[in-house]
């Protein structure tokens, strides 16, 4: 089997790249040189956002893979949730995508305008580590939420468990090209006003990688 991981940086993914013997990742496609019995495992770093994102998948994405899986933190709006918790976000939103009417917003499908702005995950065979997580909505923006105004105001809009700066443009990179694919996050902070100090980013991203060696080490060997 051919497994693409999608993350937009290196240090996101770093014990999985130990773990697949990459010793230098960089820009694009990295492929490590340790075998797994059954797969073949790639890792596309993307860089963050959601226009690198597309750019990368669009420009790097041309074998066939049997599934991609875009991995990375998030912030939780939901405060009942675990930082370090690892979630799958079954649909995901381009909230900032719409238009200022005065003090409100017009959300894109209010405009009438060609095209989505919400995307879902695709469906995929039955697997017992993924189905175990939470399954949750997100939305994706260019500026993290840190002001208390505009947390409510995209709560109310939304209603999202979580926000990252890249899953809706890689399901909609996705739709294109006819592979199954999946979003597993690590909640590492709030949506709060910011503050660092709180945030839990080393154990995050432990679970994360965790989770990853775990499911290729026991699905594909």
């Amino acid at each position: 089997m051919n497994i693409l991981v999608v993350s937009a940086t290196h240090f996101e993914v770093q014990p999985l790249l130990d773990f697949l013997d990459i010793k230098t990742p960089l820009p694009g496609i990295n492929t490590g040189k340790k075998n797994v019995a059954l797969a073949h495992i790639h890792v596309l770093i993307t860089g963050i956002g959601m226009v690198e994102t597309a750019f990368m998948m669009g420009k790097w994405v041309n074998n066939s893979y049997d599934l991609i899986i875009n991995v990375g933190v998030c912030g939780a709006f939901n405060k009942t949730r675990p930082l370090g918790e690892l979630v799958e976000i079954t649909e995901d939103v381009l909230s900032e995508l719409g238009a200022e009417d005065d003090e409100k917003f017009l959300t894109y499908d209010q405009l009438n305008l060609p095209g989505k702005h919400i995307f879902y995950s695709s469906s995929y065979k039955s697997i017992q580590a993924i189905n175990f997580l939470k399954k949750v909505k997100g939305i994706t923006v260019n500026s993290i939420h840190g002001n208390e105004v505009s947390i409510n105001k995209i709560q109310q809009l939304y209603h999202p468990d979580v926000e990252s700066m890249e899953g809706a443009a890689f399901f909609r990179s996705c739709q294109e090209l006819n592979m199954p694919y999946i979003q597993i996050r690590a909640i590492s902070n709030y949506v709060e006003k910011r503050d660092k100090s709180k945030w839990q980013m080393p154990l995050a991203i432990k679970n994360l990688n965790d989770f990853l060696i775990s499911f290729i080490e026991e699905t594909f060997n």
